[in-house]
């Protein structure tokens, strides 16, 4: 078993139990603690593929990486990726073992639960400590019953809590009060403190609260961590939004809508983040500007989604676009609404089987969704214009596409296969490699086949380790880690 323990609960999604668990993670990966990242049940539509071909939480496998580990599935042995308002696919330990509806999942949850313990306890045997994360909050009192995700797992482990809640949203002593009034006496009794998260100010204008919450419920507050201005780490799943950059007389316009059911919107962080691109999202009836880019992201329910876009009227801007001069670029959902039919035979997108539908059709390409869903890690190059870029991404869809004419790749792998589609006339890209831009060389290439002349330098790996070692510095002053560490050792 670990030497320590230590899970981290949230008064809501988004608290900022991702950071917290990413920052402490870099925090004793520091102190040459062996830690991993742990996280029983994610419900997000950003993933990972780990080097084994299992499907993990994206916010795992950045915490991974701040530990100093390669993502595995044993740091999320339970992913739900939402299809509909009401059901999810439900991945098991890696592997997508069908759809299910809210009550059924919830039925299921006793089975699902022993795959967790047994991922939890074969990275307990393996490393120093695990840091958990739960979801959402644990005083959704509708789903205390067969609890997995917070404190039916906690229990089932026997590990010490901290409670984190955001300020910035408002109403925070309220949350942290109202959540622990919602525990029962042992799940009480396990909260060693709490974490106020993004606090802008005066910490001494908070100090006459956070002395009533000490006094009112008897527990300590750990730290307060400061709101960090610009701040970027990898989203578990909401959709980061973009910041505007001060010169847009520079800047490459790109626009991406946002469908129901996006997935890996953290393709184009590179992006939104890179000097000279502004990226603008366009979500259910706004406008869609104009645009020098507009790439049609992933989707966990692709037939949907396409069916979302020619409603709000993308079919014709894309005519338009590209009539005069615009670029496109699909990846992975999106390449394949840019072919000419999606077919799923099996019923995994519908229930019904063996429905069609008509794709925008600016890519001699038909779709055929198949049970076996394809996770890779891919590397290679770019075949644009010679360039010979390197290029990194990672495969996740259950689409096998076909084409029906001769067409000219994007890239070449690792394994010597061509993969993608470039249009004869240079303006379309289609690929199903997620993280397309992450690698510099490959980046600078497409901008500068966007239009970009002579594209700034940008190498979003490295900045991403840069927020994380901002993060972890901010965290280090104001919350006293050793003080943590022998706390959850004498648990």
């Amino acid at each position: 078993m670990p030497a320590f323990n230590l899970m981290i609960q949230g008064t809501t999604s988004d608290a900022g139990k991702s950071t917290l668990v990413t920052a402490l993670c870099r925090l004793l990966q520091r102190r040459g603690i062996r830690v991993a990242p742990f996280k029983p049940q994610n419900m997000a539509l950003n993933s990972a593929v780990t080097a084994d071909g299992n499907e993990i939480g994206r916010a795992q496998a950045v915490q991974a990486y701040a530990a100093g580990l390669e993502p595995h599935v044993d740091m999320n042995p339970i992913l739900l990726k939402p299809n509909t308002d009401t059901g999810a696919q439900v991945i098991i330990q890696g592997k997508a073992i069908g759809n299910m509806n809210a009550v059924g999942y919830h039925e299921y949850k006793s089975i699902a639960k022993i795959a967790a313990l047994e991922s939890y306890h074969r990275l307990a045997n393996q490393y120093d400590a695990v840091i958990i994360e739960g979801a959402g909050s644990p005083a959704e009192i509708n789903l205390r019953a067969r609890d997995i995700a917070n404190m039916g797992f906690a229990e089932a482990v026997d590990c010490p809590v901290i409670i984190i809640a955001d300020i910035d949203k408002g109403g925070v002593f309220a949350h942290l009060v109202g959540t622990l009034d919602l525990l029962s006496k042992s799940e009480q009794d396990r909260v060693i403190g709490f974490v106020i998260n993004r606090f802008r100010g005066d910490i001494s204008l908070l100090q006459s609260g956070l002395d009533w919450l000490e006094e009112r419920t008897g527990k300590p507050v750990l730290g307060v961590l400061p709101y960090l201005k610009g701040f970027h780490l990898e989203s578990e799943d909401a959709v980061a939004k973009s910041p505007q950059k001060e010169n847009t007389q520079t800047t490459l316009q790109v626009v991406i809508p946002i469908m129901p059911r996006t997935s890996n919107h953290t393709d184009w962080d590179a992006l939104r983040l890179h000097p000279d691109v502004q990226v603008t999202l366009v979500g259910a009836n706004e406008p869609i500007p104009p645009a020098d880019l507009v790439i049609l992201p992933g989707s966990k329910s692709v037939q949907a989604d396409l069916a979302f876009l020619r409603q709000e009227g993308w079919h014709e801007y894309l005519q338009k676009h590209l009539r005069y001069g615009g670029k496109v670029i699909g990846i992975c959902g999106g390449y394949q609404m840019l072919g000419e039919r999606l077919l799923d035979p099996h019923g995994l997108e519908n229930k019904d089987k063996n429905t069609e539908s008509q794709g925008f059709g600016f890519i001699p390409m038909e779709t055929v969704l198949e049970k076996d869903k394809q996770l890779k890690q891919r590397h290679g190059s770019l075949l644009l214009a010679n360039s010979q870029a390197q290029l990194t991404g990672y495969e996740i869809h259950s689409g096998v596409s076909r084409f029906h004419a001769k067409i000219q790749p994007l890239a070449t792998l690792e394994n010597g296969q061509q993969e993608g589609f470039i249009s004869p006339d240079n303006a379309i890209i289609g690929t199903y490699l997620h993280g397309l831009f992450d690698h510099p060389d490959a980046l600078t290439t497409l901008l500068t086949w966007a239009g970009v002349k002579a594209a700034k330098t940008f190498d979003y790996n490295q900045l991403k380790d840069q927020e994380i070692n901002r993060l972890a510095d901010s965290t280090e002053q104001h919350i006293n880690i050793d003080k943590l560490i022998q706390q959850c050792r004498n648990y």
